[in-house]
């Protein structure tokens, strides 16, 4: 648990994405990787020589048409001193229902961002934390690599001029592994994905092709994600990898 909140330590410090009187926005879906961030982000608030403070928020798609349970969330939220929002939308409708999209995935990220912004800018917060982690950064790699030749991720902090709002993402430095690992032992609520392409996406595709190359390549993950660093592909260069 301590190896996973210094990480976080690290990456914020390393890519500079916490300062003095941040106002940050924890964008939280209930799955692990935005219940952990919000655990450590709340943790960090509380020792870190820098002073800000967050809020949670909560996009509910409505899968199916039915609005999922968050319960278990805000009582994590009203345990943590942090204030959440959740938004209803229909986000399920018409990505699936009026769009029809074959390849939805893409579509619905971006209505998903383009709220949580809006969200945030209501709140009055500066930054929007998502959880993001190491293996995310390394699908997102192969992912552009395979479908548009590109060699890009996304950044561990990107301005957004248009909002006036910077997005980070503090578990970079992360595992998807060893946050699994950390929201189990402490026992954290997690909300199960109702979306009906859940394992079956084109970033299910990649999560495979590196769990193979993990298999024949021991520590396949850790190595691409050095290169990346190495590199300093998509602002992922630092001076001290290690």
């Amino acid at each position: 648990m301590k190896s996973v909140e210094g990480k976080v330590r690290k990456a914020t410090g390393i890519y500079g994405l916490i300062d003095d009187g941040d106002r940050i926005a924890i964008g939280v879906s209930g799955g692990k990787d935005s219940v952990a961030l919000l655990n450590i982000l709340s943790s960090l608030s509380r020792y870190s020589e820098k002073t800000f403070s967050l809020t949670a928020l909560i996009i509910d798609p409505l899968f199916g048409g039915k609005e999922t349970d968050y319960a278990s969330i805000l009582c994590l939220c009203e345990e943590l001193s942090v204030p959440a929002t959740i938004k209803r939308s229909n986000l399920f409708e018409v990505v699936f229902d009026i769009r029809n999209e074959k390849n939805p995935c893409s579509l619905c990220a971006r209505i998903r961002r383009g709220a949580l912004h809006d969200m945030a800018l209501a709140e009055g917060c500066n930054k929007i934390a998502l959880g993001h982690h190491m293996n995310d950064a390394v699908e997102t790699l192969f992912l552009n690599l395979f479908h548009q030749g590109r060699l890009e991720s996304f950044r561990p902090k990107t301005y957004l001029s248009r909002k006036d709002i910077t997005m980070i993402r503090p578990l970079v430095l992360c595992s998807e592994e060893e946050l699994q690992s950390y929201v189990f032992r402490l026992g954290l609520p997690v909300i199960k994905s109702s979306c009906p392409k859940e394992g079956n996406s084109e970033r299910d595709v990649v999560k495979r092709f590196i769990r193979e190359q993990e298999h024949d390549y021991p520590g396949f993950l850790q190595r691409t994600f050095r290169a990346m660093q190495n590199g300093d592909i998509s602002g992922f260069g630092v001076a001290d990898s290690s």
